[in-house]
C-alpha cells in the first residue's frame, strides 16, 4: 500500500507536482498561427493547452486512454436510498465484464480502454447513519487500490464508479465539505420516489450530525461519509496528478469523490476537467464550488464513466484540430 497512515496520504495530497507552463504557452502560440481567428475555436484551444501543461509535451498526444470503473457497495442502502436493491452493483460489474453496458459502447467509440475494479463488494461499508462508512484501515486501502491501478504510461484517464445508493454519500460529502445542507445536494439518484428522497436527506443528516468532529478534515469526511468506490476514484485523481496524466472526471459521484482533494490542496483539481454536468439535482453546485466549468450538458445521470467518456471525443477533436490545421503560412492563406 503506497500510503499507510492518514498523514501519508495528507503529505501526498499538499506536495503536488505543477504542470508544464512552457507546453502550455507552446500550444498557445501554435494556436495564434492556425487558420483560423484567434480564440476562435472557443474551449478546444485551452482544452489542447490543458492537456500538454499535464503531459508536460509540447505537442501532447492520446494514445493511451484509459477509463476505470470502481465499483462497491454501501452500508447506508439500509436506510431505503434507493430504488435498487445492492445486488445490482455485483450484477452490473458481470454486465460490464460481458460488455452490455453503456460504458462499453461510450470507451470503444471514445478509443478508450476499460477497466472495472470492483472492490470488495461481498463486505458493505458501514452505515455512515450509525457508524463510520470505513476505519482508517479500509479507506486507505480503497484509495491505495485507485491510486495502483494508474500507471504512468497512459495519455488520459477517466474516472467513473458502479455502487448502488452512492449518490447519497456523494451528496454526504459534498454537504460536508461545502456546507449548505443535505436538501441542497441530495438528489433522486437511481430515481427513488419523493418518499425514498426524503429518506436519503434523514440519512444523509444524520450522517452530518453523527459524524460533525470530524467534518473539518476532509480525509475524515471521505472515510467516514464516502465508500470503497469513492475512496478509490479519490486515490486515482491523486496518482494521476503524480504521474503528470490529465483526468476528465465523470459526474456528480465521480466529482464528489474528488472534492477532497480540491479541500486539501487548492490546486489539487487543476489536472482535471469535469466532462459533464449531471442532472442529479447537487452536480452543479459541486461544479460551481469547486469552479469546474463542465464541458457537456446533456441531461445524463448513469455514472459508470459515461460523461467522461463522450468528453474524451471532445478532447480527440480539440487535439486534431491543434495538430493537424495549417498555419497561415503553410496554406498560403492572408492573416489580417
Amino acid at each position: 500500500m503506497p500510503f499507510k497512515s492518514l498523514d501519508d496520504l495528507r503529505s501526498a495530497c499538499t506536495s503536488l507536482p505543477e504542470g508544464s507552463d512552457t507546453a502550455a504557452s507552446a500550444v498557445a502560440s501554435r494556436q495564434n498561427t492556425l487558420t483560423k481567428p484567434q480564440g476562435s475555436l472557443g474551449r478546444l484551444e485551452t482544452i489542447a493547452a490543458w492537456l500538454a501543461r499535464w503531459q508536460g509535451r509540447d505537442m501532447p498526444k492520446l494514445d493511451r486512454v484509459k477509463v476505470f470503473v470502481f465499483a462497491g457497495n454501501h452500508g447506508v442502502t439500509a436506510q431505503g436510498v434507493s430504488a435498487f436493491p445492492s445486488e445490482v452493483t455485483v450484477q452490473m460489474v458481470a454486465n460490464f465484464a460481458g460488455g452490455g453496458a453503456a460504458i462499453n459502447q461510450l470507451a470503444r467509440i471514445a478509443g478508450a480502454d476499460l477497466t472495472v475494479i470492483p472492490l470488495d463488494l461481498d463486505h458493505p461499508t458501514g452505515d455512515f447513519t450509525q457508524e463510520a462508512a470505513m476505519d482508517d484501515a479500509t479507506f486507505l486501502a480503497a484509495v491505495s487500490a485507485g491510486y495502483d491501478a494508474v500507471t504512468k504510461n497512459l495519455d488520459l484517464v477517466c474516472f467513473g464508479e458502479m455502487g448502488i445508493g452512492n449518490t447519497t454519500p456523494a451528496a454526504a460529502i459534498s454537504a460536508a465539505l461545502f456546507g449548505g445542507g443535505a436538501e441542497k445536494w441530495t438528489g433522486r439518484g437511481t430515481g427513488v420516489d419523493d418518499a425514498g428522497l426524503a429518506r436519503k436527506v434523514k440519512a444523509i443528516d444524520a450522517g452530518l450530525v453523527r459524524h460533525a468532529e470530524s467534518l473539518s478534515d476532509p480525509l475524515k469526511v471521505a472515510a467516514n461519509l464516502g465508500g470503497r468506490e469513492l475512496a478509490a476514484i479519490f486515490g486515482a485523481t491523486l496518482a494521476a496528478r503524480h504521474h503528470g496524466i490529465p483526468v476528465l472526471l465523470d459526474g456528480f459521484v465521480c466529482t464528489a469523490a474528488a472534492a477532497p482533494l480540491a479541500k486539501l490542496n487548492p490546486g489539487g483539481l487543476a489536472h482535471t476537467l469535469a466532462a459533464h454536468v449531471s442532472a442529479e439535482a447537487g452536480h452543479r453546485n459541486l461544479l460551481e464550488a469547486l469552479g469546474l466549468p463542465p464541458l457537456l450538458d446533456l441531461g445524463m445521470r448513469l455514472g459508470e464513466g459515461s460523461g467522461a467518456c463522450l468528453a474524451v471525443n471532445i478532447v480527440r477533436s480539440a487535439l486534431e484540430c491543434h495538430a493537424r490545421m495549417a498555419s497561415f503560412a503553410e496554406a498560403g492563406v492572408s492573416e489580417k
